[in-house]
């Protein structure tokens, strides 16, 4: 691939802005980065970058913002037909829209091409990683990886492992569900940008045995991950206590099969125990908190300022289905006013940081992705401040007080922004989305314009 020099307004984190540390943050009005064979070779000033690489091609993005490429820690790509109906309580959304979707993943074929539209739509808002849950059909998770794959995306991901509790089509056995487990891990795990995610659904819809056997398959693949529910709603809770009277909380179901460890994603978490919080905080756990899921089925309010005092691992993520957007902005937005409700101003700062580095950080997958540091992998997205009118007209009136600055232009997209906003994402180096059928990218030419989204392929352009 040929190296590329990409010129816009250049911000990416290299701390936690929770870190107490000035310098948190990179930021370039007139940036350039510099990317070679898919890897961040060089950032800085665009016209440093420019002289030191005098014949490496331009790309121009001025007046537009290069950021790294936003990372979603939780969702269900099975569920991207049910997006946004009508709600009800989680039990309830399983059982009326979850399952009986799900049970359409039995065909490789109707698998494949929901994966495409899934993909597609991640690229669209500018996510260029996630961890999905598939279904409990082997053919669910290759039909992800493979379209994945093609675009050379990071990907997590899993087949669900159900026994109990579930309709008879989505259900497994603790045997088969561990036989197909491991059988994905080999084919999948580790190759290309691939890496495999134990995945039992909760602890609802799986037996000890299930669970047992899921923990000591991580720990037979202890590079892999295990993502699971927890503690997201209060009929869930009573349901869990039922089923595990023996165990002191949610949290201890999991930690008793091994499932709690520092590669292990729990979605939601809105209602944990002291004990939890503590117990989170010691294994390096990480959180996905899913604010438009949360208050879409009425689950309740995450507490990041709880979570941060604990030094946990927290993360942002979109839960599509019951997460009402593919937006990562409008899931940033979300947070904070969930956040406000509890009292905590949470910042554009933390928030982008826990779709980013934060999460990178989480995923133990921060020397490749989540920043704009050298030797990462070229994840990156283009992205228009005021794609909008309502936007511009905001973006004039702080011009006019000289406010037009990178935390105002962060947290407006944050209120205001969705995929509109996604001028081009790219993957290791690959143009794999652009929201104009023109290229003004090689032009530099700015456009007020209605957006034409257009996925490129998995080849880009």
């Amino acid at each position: 691939m040929e190296g590329n020099i990409y010129r816009g307004e250049l911000f990416f984190f290299i701390d936690s802005p929770l870190a107490k540390s000035e310098a948190f943050y990179q930021h370039h009005l007139d940036g350039g980065l510099f990317v070679m064979n898919g890897k961040v070779v060089e950032t800085g000033p665009f016209e440093d970058i420019h002289a030191r690489y005098p014949d490496i091609p331009v790309t121009d993005y001025s007046g537009k913002l290069i950021l790294p490429g936003l990372i979603d820690t939780h969702l269900h790509y099975p569920q991207s037909e049910i997006i946004g109906m009508y709600g009800k309580q989680l039990l309830d959304w399983l059982d009326e829209y979850t399952f009986p979707a799900e049970e359409s993943f039995s065909s490789a074929e109707y698998a494949l091409s929901i994966a495409r539209s899934f993909v597609t739509e991640l690229l669209r808002n500018g996510t260029t990683s996630c961890a999905a849950y598939a279904t409990v059909h082997p053919v669910s998770v290759d039909a992800l990886f493979t379209v994945a794959s093609e675009y050379g995306m990071c990907m997590l991901t899993g087949k669900v492992l159900m026994d109990r509790n579930a309709p008879e089509g989505l259900r497994d056995s603790s045997l088969e569900g561990e036989a197909d487990s491991r059988a994905l891990i080999e084919e999948w795990h580790g190759k290309g940008r691939n890496h495999y995610v134990i995945t039992p659904r909760f602890a609802i819809t799986s037996t000890p045995e299930q669970l047992e056997r899921a923990g000591r398959l991580h720990q037979e693949y202890p590079t892999t991950y295990i993502q699971t529910h927890l503690s997201e709603n209060q009929g869930e809770i009573e349901s869990v206590r039922s089923l595990f009277p023996d165990s002191v909380d949610y949290l201890e179901v999991y930690e008793q099969a091994g499932l709690l460890t520092d590669r292990t994603i729990f979605g939601h978490c809105v209602h944990l125990t002291e004990r939890a919080y503590k117990r989170l905080g010691e294994s390096g756990a990480i959180i996905a908190h899913c604010p438009t899921s949360n208050l879409f089925l009425g689950s309740g309010l995450f507490d990041m300022r709880k979570a941060n005092s604990y030094g946990l691992r927290t993360t942002l993520a979109t839960d599509v289905g019951a997460g009402t957007s593919f937006s990562m902005w409008r899931t940033m937005g979300e947070s904070y006013k969930v956040q406000q409700l509890l009292g905590y101003s949470q910042t554009a700062f933390e928030a982008l940081y826990k779709c980013t580095l934060g999460a990178a950080y989480a995923l133990s997958l921060a020397d490749r992705i989540g920043s704009l540091m050298p030797g990462r992998d070229a994840d990156f997205i283009v992205v228009d401040a005021a794609a909008t009118p309502v936007q511009r007209l905001r973006r004039d009136y702080l011009r006019a007080r000289g406010k037009w600055d990178i935390e105002h232009k962060l947290f407006g997209l944050q209120t205001l922004g969705d995929d509109r906003n996604t001028v081009a994402t790219y993957l290791m180096g690959r143009k794999a989305y652009a929201s104009d059928t023109r290229d003004h990218q090689e032009t530099g030419v700015q456009h007020d314009r209605d957006h034409n989204p257009q996925p490129l392929g998995p080849h880009g352009r």
